[in-house]
């Protein structure tokens, strides 16, 4: 009995980074939380929706961030947390250092509090053409067949979310570059891997010896550790350094 009225009196203390509007400037702001067990920072977050007030007890707007399927799947909810960016769907409160720190990801544009623009990201995606082109016009009937050893490692780098965290803990993408970033990289060796997307496969190797492309990578290998899917980032990117080798070699060859 007297442990469950410990729990229910026990507070969680939240410091968000925030910003207001995308050119405003950021400032942080305390919260106290009701606690409950196995609670993640977007329970947390829900909570301080719903109460709109500082650990002052002054009443402020909410916290605004991004969210959809709560399972680490879609890759919205990206922020750092206690100085690692990572999904706040996954991040339990239990297992953090308290109090927890919230910031947005400093790679991307503040639009407002957590929320960012990952313009950068899907502008990358764009430039090596990470797609399978096909003629919608008609029916193609089933897809090509891929061995079932190609098929396993491609799954993994499909697990891609988008989430923009591999970005963010890489040193060599920050407003100063115009590094694509690991993750488009690797999504080049997904398509290039495919039957049909291997069509197109020296449209996206000439994306990536363009500026900003693969030179850009320092090697850090900060992706892969920081990857919340565990894809195997710095294996895709050793992969293209070597077609992109092959197909530089090719062209000076004429081949």
């Amino acid at each position: 009995m007297a442990e469950a009225t410990a729990a229910a009196s026990r507070k969680v203390k939240f410091i968000v980074t925030r910003q207001d509007s995308a050119d405003g400037k950021s400032y942080t702001e305390e919260f106290e939380v009701p606690y409950r067990p196995n609670m993640n920072v977007i329970s947390a977050l829900m909570e301080i929706q719903r109460n709109p007030v500082n650990a002052s007890g002054k009443a402020t707007t909410p916290v605004c961030w991004e969210s959809n399927c709560l399972e680490e799947v879609c890759g919205a909810c990206s922020m750092v947390i206690n100085g690692k960016p990572r999904q706040a769907c996954s991040a339990l409160v239990d297992k953090l250092e308290q109090p927890i720190r919230i910031a947005p990801m400093s790679t991307f544009p503040v639009v407002r509090d957590l929320v960012i623009n990952r313009e950068r990201m899907f502008s990358a995606l764009k430039k090596v053409k990470a797609w399978i082109p096909i003629d919608g016009t008609y029916d193609l009937g089933p897809g090509p067949r891929m061995a079932e050893a190609k098929r396993q490692w491609a799954y993994e780098l499909s697990k891609c979310m988008t989430c923009g965290v591999c970005l963010e803990s890489c040193p060599n993408v920050n407003d100063k570059t115009d590094f694509i970033g690991p993750a488009a990289v690797s999504q080049v060796r997904l398509f290039n891997a495919h039957p049909t997307g291997e069509m197109n496969a020296h449209e996206r190797l000439e994306a990536l010896m363009e500026d900003g492309g693969i030179e850009g990578c320092g090697n850090s290998q900060n992706c892969v550790r920081s990857c919340p899917k565990g894809i195997p980032l710095t294996t895709s990117i050793a992969a293209m350094n070597l077609d992109t080798t092959k197909h530089l070699f090719k062209k000076w060859l004429g081949v």
